[in-house]
């Protein structure tokens, strides 16, 4: 025990607090237990042991204030749509959504008046998932490009720290 704490002693990290912030942020993504259609059957294989998810830092969490990722997976109807962004609006700062599936990125085959022709109409969609539906494989290919935009995302950017260090 005392070769690690002379190790850790002997040892001096240097990083921004904008690396910091952003390493635990993508590194603990908090995704909402929500599915809408076939698309949900594959986000929750995404989840179970044979891909493990959980490897990645990747959590489902059962309510929309305990999450920071939203998943939405599946056909929007225009009656849901409101559903959908309350509980995008119930989520806390700073937030993801990725849209999974051909129907939540485009309408996929439903081209009606009912059916949302993009989340991205009423959802800022940061990640698109295609596939009909896509295998968990992609979901977790989703889930990796979603770090890599977190990790190049200013972390600071536009809170009162960052204000006050401009000044």
């Amino acid at each position: 025990m005392g070769g690690v704490n002379n190790t850790i002693r002997d040892s001096v990290l240097f990083t921004t607090a904008d690396s910091v912030i952003s390493w635990s942020r993508r590194s603990a993504l908090w995704p909402e237990t929500f599915g809408i259609a076939c698309c949900a059957i594959e986000m929750i294989a995404a989840g179970c042991a044979r891909y493990d998810l959980d490897r990645f830092g990747v959590v489902f969490r059962p309510s929309p204030r305990q999450s920071d990722v939203m998943i939405i997976a599946g056909t929007v109807t225009r009656k849901f749509a409101p559903v959908v962004l309350r509980l995008y609006d119930q989520m806390p700062e700073p937030r993801w959504v990725i849209a999974m599936g051909t129907c939540a990125i485009s309408g996929g085959v439903y081209n009606t008046y009912a059916v949302v022709q993009g989340a991205e109409t009423f959802v800022p969609v940061d990640v698109h998932v295609p596939g009909c539906p896509p295998r968990p494989e992609a979901l977790m290919h989703g889930f990796l490009l979603l770090q890599e935009k977190i990790k190049k995302s200013r972390a600071l950017a536009g809170t009162p720290l960052e204000r006050v260090a401009a000044r």
